[in-house]
C-alpha cells in the first residue's frame, strides 16, 4: 500500500465533534509571541580577516596572500606577496548579528567561512577581524579559536567563535515615538490588529489603535510615563487570539499537508484515476476497481484526506485532488505549494 499522507497536528482542529470554543481556546497566546515592538531589532555585521594556524589546508588565493603582506606590513614586517605561501593561513567573511539592547563591553557569537580555496579551517585562528553595519561603522572586533562543531558530516569551511566577538559601539535602540509605542505584527492580518487593540483596551482603556494589518499603535499612559518596561512588559503578556487566512500547505517531496482550523469546501465531485470523490452526496463508479468516497456537505479538507488515505490512495492522488477543487472554486483556502 503506498505511503499514506502524513497530516499535521493542526489537522485536529478539522475533526468533527471540536466546538468553536475550544478552537478558539487553543489560538489564544500572548501579544508578544505574536508582534514585536517597534524598534527592537538585530543588526547583522561583516568583516573580512585571517585565520592562520592552519595544518597545510590553507588557500592559495592571490588576495590571500596580498592581505599577509599587508598585515605584515602593519607589523613592521615588509616583504613582497610573490614571496609567500598561504598553506597555513586561509583568508575568510566573518559575520555575526549584533542584538538590540547589546552593550559595549558585552560578546556576541560570530561565524566564520572560507573566502578562497582553503581545504579546511580546522584547529585555525582568526586574528583580530572588524566588524561592521551597513553604515560602514565598526561595531564589534573578532578573534579566537575556531571551533567546526559536531555532527556525521561537518563542514570544514565554515567555524563558529562562541562569544568571538567583543562589542565597541552601542546601537541606538529607541522604542518610544512621540509618547507612543508601535506593535509590529508578525503576520500582518486586519482581523488579528483589531484585536490586538480591544485586548488592551480592556487593560488599559482606548489607548491603541490599529493602523493597518501589520502595525498597532499604543499611547503610552500617563502613569507609566516613568515606567515604559513595565510596561511594555504588560501589554506583551496581554492574551489575544490571532487569525490568519485559511491555507493549506502541500509539500510534494515528501507527501505531507498542513492545514488551519478555517479551511472550508464546497459541494464538489472529482474523479482521479481509480477514485471518485463525491462531497454532497452520492457518486457512482466509471469502473468496477474504481474507489468510490461519498462525503457529506459539511465535510472539511481533513475528511477528505482522511476518506483517500483509507482507501489508499497515494500523497499525489491527494495532492492532485486538492488541486483540482481549488481550481474548481471549491476551496475556500490558499494552496501553497512548497
Amino acid at each position: 500500500m503506498p505511503k499514506k499522507i502524513a497530516i499535521s497536528l493542526l489537522l485536529l482542529l478539522l475533526l468533527s465533534g471540536i466546538g468553536e470554543v475550544m478552537a478558539a481556546g487553543q489560538a489564544i497566546t500572548r501579544i508578544k509571541d505574536i508582534a514585536k515592538v517597534q524598534g527592537v531589532r538585530s543588526n547583522q555585521l561583516v568583516g573580512y580577516g585571517l585565520v592562520v594556524g592552519l595544518s597545510g589546508t590553507g588557500d592559495k588565493s592571490v588576495f590571500t596572500l596580498q592581505s599577509i603582506a599587508s598585515m605584515l606590513k602593519n607589523f613592521g614586517v615588509t616583504v613582497s606577496s610573490s614571496e609567500l605561501q598561504g598553506k597555513n593561513v586561509a583568508a575568510v567573511m566573518v559575520t555575526a548579528n549584533l542584538g538590540p539592547f547589546v552593550k559595549a563591553g558585552d560578546t556576541i557569537d560570530v561565524t566564520i567561512s572560507s573566502l578562497g580555496d582553503a581545504k579546511s579551517l580546522q584547529g585555525g585562528i582568526l586574528l583580530q577581524t572588524p566588524l561592521k553595519a551597513a553604515n560602514g561603522l565598526v561595531y564589534a572586533v573578532g578573534q579566537g579559536a575556531l571551533s567546526l562543531g559536531g555532527g556525521p558530516k561537518p563542514v570544514s569551511t565554515v567555524a563558529r567563535i562562541t562569544n568571538g566577538a567583543i562589542v565597541e559601539r552601542d546601537v541606538p535602540t529607541k522604542v518610544e515615538n512621540n509618547g507612543n509605542v508601535v506593535l509590529a505584527i508578525n503576520n500582518p492580518d486586519f482581523t488579528t490588529a483589531s484585536r490586538i487593540a480591544e485586548a488592551i483596551a480592556k487593560d488599559f482603556g482606548p489607548i491603541a489603535q490599529a493602523v493597518d494589518a501589520g502595525t498597532v499603535s499604543v499611547k503610552i499612559p500617563t502613569e507609566y510615563n516613568d515606567n515604559l518596561v513595565g510596561f511594555i512588559a504588560a501589554v506583551e503578556d496581554i492574551l489575544v487570539r490571532p487569525d490568519t487566512a485559511a491555507k493549506i500547505v502541500i509539500n510534494e517531496r515528501t507527501g505531507t499537508v498542513v492545514m488551519g482550523g478555517d479551511v472550508t469546501i464546497d459541494s464538489v465531485a472529482v474523479a482521479q484515476g481509480g477514485l471518485s470523490v463525491k462531497v454532497g452526496g452520492q457518486t457512482g463508479t466509471t469502473g468496477k476497481d474504481q474507489s468510490v468516497i461519498a462525503l457529506p456537505t459539511a465535510s472539511s479538507v481533513g475528511d477528505i484526506v482522511t476518506a483517500l488515505n483509507a482507501v489508499g490512495a497515494s500523497p499525489q492522488d491527494i495532492i492532485a485532488i486538492l488541486q483540482a477543487i481549488k481550481a474548481s472554486g471549491a476551496l475556500h483556502a490558499e494552496l501553497q505549494l512548497i
